[in-house]
């Protein structure tokens, strides 16, 4: 065990999907790509005598996140100038929250472990820099200066790769529960940034030097990013040499950080109150109101899932990971209530509900990754894959033949009953049907029927598999177990 411990705080920008940018009606969550500056107005070029008006769905959207992290939301709360020059934003200033913040003090759990939230506040976009190959000047696009992000800033609480990416996996699906962010890293909705120091034990905890690396791209890149991090501090420290305070980036090819500029210290941004945008006061009856929107969240669902549905935690974790996920299923158990109280399938609630999980996990889930597809692209209704699961749970289908038809109703969205009929693959559980397939299987198999007589166990799922192929997959195996030990006994 290393004699240093890690101390990581992080910082992460969210690309907020409103319908406007953050202080202009120009729209938000247009392809900023597709022509530089065609998405741009006078208020977020910075043009003489404009004046931006706050976006109140922005400001409502950080305080959901503030309460869906368990934050303070602050009472009073105002924007300031932060005064730095940069070519992409045309202020000469951006539009940020310095000691003022919209919310406080809240906390996330990630495997049992509450790391804190020191703020999170609001600010806008800057512009986009674009180099032209060859060439010795630079251009600037303004399409995406103005948009609204959102920035949350945590405690020192992460002490590895794998906790920061878990903390980053799991804002992701609360920003996505409550619809205020797509959250993709990798489109850039979701910014982090890591800052990482070590100290021994026994010494104060923020008394070593940090690091920052900047723009971290995925959550696997995260967690690499981290853990070389603390590998390189941990070598320095060793040789009895000093960690330098900078700011450094990932770079994938290598497998490690770089160093990008020397930070030796903190940038004085001259921050003073925004004097075009009043002071915003929230009341608690308007908090209040705020809280009734929010939705179910995913710890809330995972756990309602796991007491109301009796399903595996395993399965839980991947179903709730997924808002659309979650409710699809939800959607699938009322059509099977509804099917049950029709008499349209017999078997249990719970044997139904509990199968319905173990289809979407594994063999859903399976085309939804072949096709790189979401629970949102599929043909199929919620009505036709709970008639699917009834008839396997009623055993009028076996598994094989149910991943028959799952991968055909996956590629048509067809009715189940239909693709049984057509394709042939209803289940025979009729033992006068099936008695002749048996007694021609162990008249064929002398040497495993004397086999499994002798004690040898292996021999009767020998003879079973024998009577599947000779019915073409059709027999129910459960009836065929028991046709063979009352014949074989």
């Amino acid at each position: 065990m290393s004699k240093y411990i890690p101390v990581i705080g992080m910082e992460i920008h969210v690309e907020l999907k409103t319908k406007s940018k953050m202080f202009c009606r120009c729209k938000n969550g247009l392809d900023l790509e597709k022509e530089p500056n065609s998405n741009i107005c006078p208020v977020c070029t910075a043009q003489p005598g404009t004046l931006p008006v706050a976006n109140e769905e922005a400001i409502k959207f950080v305080q959901k996140a503030g309460l869906a992290l368990n934050c303070q939301i602050a009472e009073v709360s105002k924007f300031d100038r932060k005064n730095y020059f940069y070519p992409d934003i045309p202020k000469g200033y951006q539009i940020s929250q310095y000691d003022q913040p919209l919310c406080e003090h809240g906390w996330v759990e990630i495997d049992g472990k509450k790391v804190g939230i020191t703020r999170i506040h609001m600010e806008e976009d800057t512009g986009k820099l674009v180099h032209p190959k060859g060439t010795n000047y630079s251009l600037v696009d303004f399409n995406r200066a103005g948009v609204p992000l959102m920035e949350l800033v945590t405690e020192p609480d992460i002490e590895t790769g794998s906790e920061a990416r878990l903390f980053c996996q799991k804002l992701q699906q609360i920003f996505r529960y409550l619809e205020i962010s797509d959250a993709d890293m990798e489109k850039g909705h979701m910014r982090c940034e890591v800052n990482i120091s070590l100290h021994k034990e026994g010494e104060e905890k923020l008394s070593g030097t940090k690091a920052e690396i900047k723009n971290l791209n995925s959550f696997k890149v995260v967690e690499k990013a981290v853990d070389f991090e603390i590998k390189r501090q941990t070598e320095i420290l060793e040789k009895g040499e000093k960690v330098i305070q900078e700011t450094r980036g990932w770079d994938e090819n290598r497998g490690e950080t770089v160093s990008q500029r020397k930070k030796e210290s903190a940038h004085d941004y001259r921050y003073f109150p925004e004097p075009d945008i009043p002071p915003m006061r929230f009341s608690p009856e308007y908090v209040e109101a705020l809280k009734r929107e929010l939705p179910e969240l995913p710890d809330a669902k995972a756990k309602r899932f796991v007491e109301e549905y009796g399903l595996s935690r395993e399965n839980v974790e991947v179903i709730v990971s997924d808002k659309s996920l979650a409710s699809y299923f939800e959607q699938v158990v009322s059509e099977i209530d509804e099917m049950m109280n029709c008499e349209e399938v017999l078997a249990d609630k719970g044997k139904c509900t509990k199968l319905a999980a173990n289809y979407i996990v594994s063999e859903l889930q399976k085309h939804l990754v072949k096709n790189t597809e979401t629970i949102k692209d599929i043909k199929i209704t919620p009505e036709n894959y709970a008639e699917l699961i009834g008839l396997v749970a009623d055993g009028k289908i076996n598994s094989s033949a149910a991943q028959t038809v799952l991968e055909e109703m996956y590629a048509t969205g067809g009715d189940p009953s239909q693709i049984i009929e057509a394709k042939g693959l209803l289940q025979v559980s009729d033992e006068g049907v099936l008695e002749t397939v048996v007694d021609e299987v162990l008249a064929k198999n002398q040497k495993s029927v004397d086999d499994f007589r002798a004690g040898k166990q292996n021999a009767l799922q020998f003879l079973m598999g024998q009577v599947m192929a000779a019915s073409k997959g059709k027999a129910n195996p459960g009836v065929v177990i028991e046709m063979l030990k009352k014949k074989l006994s």
